[in-house]
């Protein structure tokens, strides 16, 4: 929602989902907006095949990841096509990237 409007995000135009407290956080290629709906419930709602869960918090659209760089402790760190921030991967979610 927007004051009285409701914004329609089209799914393959969003780039991830990033969980703050109550609401998430959806960055998509148009900007960002917060929806208050639950990083859990919309995991429900996407496809595994499109949407990965890198990060307790970080749910990512594998079309605009653009490289996983590995850290230590098994973690790594994700860049994203067309976007600045770099998005962090825990250990519990790096082996999906190993084989790539």
């Amino acid at each position: 929602s927007v004051g009285p409007a409701i914004r329609l995000i089209p799914v393959d135009e969003v780039v991830y989902f990033k969980s703050d407290e109550k609401y998430t956080l959806v960055a998509w290629t148009g900007g960002e907006a917060l929806i208050r709906k639950s990083l859990r419930e919309l995991q429900g709602e996407l496809d595994p095949d499109r949407f990965v869960q890198i990060h307790r918090a970080v749910v990512v659209a594998l079309p605009f990841v653009a490289q996983v760089v590995r850290g230590d402790n098994e973690t790594a760190e994700l860049h994203l096509r067309g976007r600045p921030e770099v998005l962090p991967v825990s250990r519990s979610y790096s082996p999906r990237f190993r084989q790539m």
